[in-house]
């Protein structure tokens, strides 16, 4: 899957489950700056933090990478 289009479900999911930035990275143990740079489709996220993600968010992996 291209990066941005994760990186846009991974901002749509956020929003809807109402987290900010700073929330979900907390939430989910990694940095702003990393999870910016994820949802900027400027770093690809590792299966280990989009499983940390997915979890915060209540949702599964499968969701957030279907195309």
């Amino acid at each position: 899957m291209e990066n941005m289009q994760l990186a846009q479900r991974i901002r749509a999911f956020r929003k809807l489950k109402g987290y900010t930035q700073q929330e979900l990275a907390k939430e989910s143990g990694i940095s702003l700056a990393i999870l910016g740079a994820i949802e900027r489709g400027n770093r690809k996220a590792e299966d280990q933090i989009l499983s940390k993600i997915a979890e915060v968010l209540g949702i599964s992996v499968t969701e957030l990478t279907k195309e």
